[in-house]
Parts: structure tokens; C-alpha cells; sequence
């Protein structure tokens, strides 16, 4: 287990420096669209909406470490300059860094997560700033699809990793379009639970075939992230329901980096689920001396509910509030309120156990008096006698029987002949 003390150390200090100045697929859970990179920062509508811009006040995420595992971030993007400090490719094909954006399909998918997250922008008011603009990124290169390594296998060794090279929050902006996972993911998101890691991920989309919540984000402890419409509204394409999600954040008409130095508008629980994954750090940042459960409590408690269901199916415990999030007055928790994925597992997979064989002590004497057995009806030298003789008899009745019956038919024979004649 790593030193989480020293580590919330670390961020207090930079904080304090600071205030002198995705059986089935893995799909990544967005879909882009190309658009022109004029006057990007105004596009960013869900900085003031989430109460990000307020958080800045506070804290801008510093000390605090991301892990992407997407399809590998273009570490030169002018809005991601300096952010991406370390990184790897668990695909097979991918540079040692992770840097290096894999595709066709999802080459610009991990780029865009990144610049929500932490993008610093190209210049003052220009280009993509993410949630967390002062977070470092750790960038984890993965590949999906016919002919590529196995989706469950990179993801499992991607969180492994991502949890070794000190990341503080893992986002996954990807769904394997199926409720449950496979065993390997319970030995990787039990090692981010144990060491203190907080993960977020996407719940998916309808409009990637998507219908409901599907893990990673059903797995317990786990802080799933549902679209909504830039009015606030549960997004019916770019966003999907179930009992598992935690807070909403924008997945329509949003606007990241994509690699070679340009943006892309694009939709989908991937954007909202890095923005969410960029407040977190503002909360560990803001508060180093929360654990992962800690953080996620901050995260959902102050979320603004949407209906008078919370969680509600669709909404989960609301939209999003980094503001309050970060600076309001929160009771601290013992443990995830998502629930705990050791606890799930030895619930849940005890069936696929070794057997448990249990020794059986030996029979006590019986408590109290001793009890007197009844008088034998028949004296025990009768029943020797019997049980002795039952062979015998066994003999001597099946000999007589056989006698009555050859009798039976010599005397048939006799009165049918005597008959004939």
C-alpha cells in the first residue's frame, strides 16, 4: 500500500504554494463531431455552470495526479503543455509513454478527455482549460477492437499500473456495455480501493448502443457520470440511466483538444466524466487530508438534486457543484457511501472459492441425569438366538416351498393323464 499521508502532504504543500500567487466491447462512451477552434474558451459553458470558475478561488488542482487510460494523449498539444508527466501502453502497439494516440477510431478520444480534465489553455482565455487546470496527467495508452489485445486485460493492467505511479484519481471514459466485469478487474479496482485512489467513470451512451449504466461504472465504490443537456436535462442520447449513477455533468455541446494542436466539439458521458474527474482533484487538492471515500462524499453530497429521488435513476445524487464541492461544509464518512468492492467480493464471488471443509468434534456426553433405557421386551439371548437362526430358516422355507410346488404339478400331470385316458 502506498504512503497516502505523505502524499496529501505533498498536495498541501503545492496548495499553499499555489496561494502566493470504458464477455462484450469496450466502447469509448462519446461520439465527435469536427468544429473550428475560434473563441473556444467561450464554449466552455459548464465552467460557470459547475461553479469550477468559483472553486479556482480555492484551489486549481495542484499536486494532484489524473490517470487517463484512453487511447493515448498527445502530450504536445498546446493546451496540454506540461500537463502529461508520465504515462505507458498496456495495448502493445502504443509508445512506452503512452503518448501516442492509437485509432483509427478512438485516436483523438483520449486527447479530449485530457484537455477537459486539465488542459491549461494556449494562452490567457484561449484554448481548452479543463476542470482542474493545475492537475498532472498520467497518460495510459489502450487499443480496442478486431484484432487488438483483450479490452478487460488492458484495463485491468492499466489501473494496476496507474495505481503504482501515484495517480490520485483514475477517469474512465469508456463502458464494456455489460453490467458485470471480469474477475481480473476485481484484483486491479481492489488495489485503487486499498490504496486509496479514487475512480471515476462514464455510464455510457444510448446513442453508442449503450441502454444502461454498464461497468466499470456499475462496480461499487466507483463514481459513475451521467450527461445532462446544457439546459440540465438528462441527455436521452449522449447519456444512459441506472441505479448506479452518481452525479450528472454536461455531455452535450461540449469542446476539447484533438491531437496535432486543434479542438473538436463532440458528446457524450466522456467529456462529463473527465470534468468530474478534474473536480475531484480540486477537492483532494482543496482537502489533503480526505481519503478517496472522503472525496467521493464531498462529490455527491453537494451535488444539486434534480428530482425529490436521491439517487434518482437518472440524475443519481444531482448535477454537479465544484464549488460547493470544494468549500461547503461537509461531515466526514467512514467509508465510500458507493459502496466497497472487497465487500462485494467476498459476497459475490465466495461460490467460485476453494470448498471449506469444517472437522467435526467428537459426540459429548449428554448434559444432566443419565437417562435409563427401557427394559427389553425380549430377552437379548432370544434375539442372539433369532438372529443367528434367520439363515436356516431362510433354507429350510425355501426348500419346503420348492417341494409344495414340484408336488403341485407331479399330482397336475397325474389327474391330467388319468383325465386323457
Amino acid at each position: 500500500m502506498r504512503p497516502r499521508p505523505a502524499r496529501r502532504l505533498t498536495r498541501a504543500l503545492a496548495l499553499l504554494a499555489a496561494a502566493g500567487v470504458l464477455g462484450g466491447a469496450l466502447l469509448p462512451a462519446s461520439v465527435a463531431d469536427p468544429a473550428y477552434a475560434d473563441a473556444i474558451r467561450d464554449r466552455q459553458y459548464w465552467l460557470d455552470d459547475l461553479g469550477i470558475t468559483t472553486a479556482w478561488n480555492t484551489t486549481r488542482g495542484e499536486g494532484v495526479t489524473i490517470a487517463i487510460l484512453d487511447s493515448g494523449v498527445d502530450a504536445t498539444h498546446p493546451d496540454l503543455a506540461g500537463a502529461v508527466i508520465g504515462g505507458t501502453d498496456v495495448s502493445g502497439r502504443g509508445s512506452s509513454t503512452g503518448t501516442e494516440p492509437l485509432g483509427p477510431q478512438g485516436r483523438t478520444h483520449a486527447t479530449m478527455v485530457a484537455s477537459l480534465a486539465a488542459g491549461r489553455g494556449s494562452s490567457p482565455g484561449n484554448g481548452v482549460i479543463g476542470a482542474a487546470p493545475a492537475a498532472s496527467i498520467l497518460s495510459i495508452s489502450l487499443a480496442f477492437g478486431p484484432g487488438e489485445r483483450s479490452g478487460d486485460a488492458q484495463i485491468a493492467e492499466g489501473v494496476i499500473w496507474a495505481v503504482d505511479n501515484g495517480a490520485d484519481i483514475i477517469s474512465l471514459s469508456l463502458t464494456r456495455n455489460q453490467l458485470a466485469w471480469p474477475e481480473s478487474w476485481d484484483e486491479a479496482f481492489l488495489h485503487a480501493e486499498e490504496n486509496d485512489v479514487v475512480v471515476i467513470a462514464a455510464a455510457g451512451n444510448r446513442g453508442s448502443g449503450t441502454d444502461q449504466v454498464s461497468a466499470p461504472a456499475t462496480m461499487p465504490g466507483v463514481l459513475a457520470v451521467g450527461g445532462i443537456t446544457r439546459s440540465g436535462q438528462a441527455s436521452t442520447g449522449a447519456s444512459t440511466e441506472g441505479i448506479t449513477i452518481g452525479v450528472m455533468a454536461p455531455s452535450e455541446s461540449l469542446v476539447g483538444a484533438v491531437p496535432g494542436g486543434g479542438h473538436s466539439s463532440w458528446q457524450g458521458t466522456s467529456g462529463a466524466t473527465p470534468i468530474v474527474a478534474g473536480i475531484a482533484a480540486l477537492v483532494r487538492a482543496a482537502h489533503p487530508e480526505l481519503d478517496a471515500a472522503g472525496v467521493v462524499n464531498r462529490i455527491i453530497s453537494t451535488a444539486r438534486p434534480v428530482t425529490s429521488a436521491v439517487p434518482d435513476p437518472d440524475y443519481g445524487y444531482g448535477i454537479v457543484d465544484a464549488a460547493a464541492a470544494v468549500n461547503a461544509e461537509v461531515p466526514d464518512v467512514s467509508a465510500n457511501p458507493l459502496g466497497s468492492l472487497a465487500e462485494w467480493v467476498a459476497i459475490n464471488r465466495r461460490a467460485e472459492a476453494e470448498p471449506l471443509v469444517l472437522e467435526l468434534a467428537d459426540a459429548r456426553d449428554p448434559l444432566g441425569r443419565a437417562v435409563e433405557a427401557p427394559p427389553a421386551l425380549v430377552p437379548s439371548w432370544v434375539v442372539r438366538e433369532v438372529t443367528a437362526s434367520i439363515p436356516l430358516i431362510a433354507i429350510v422355507i425355501a426348500t419346503g416351498t420348492a417341494l409344495a410346488v414340484l408336488g403341485a404339478a407331479a399330482t397336475v400331470r397325474f389327474v391330467t393323464r388319468r383325465g386323457s385316458e
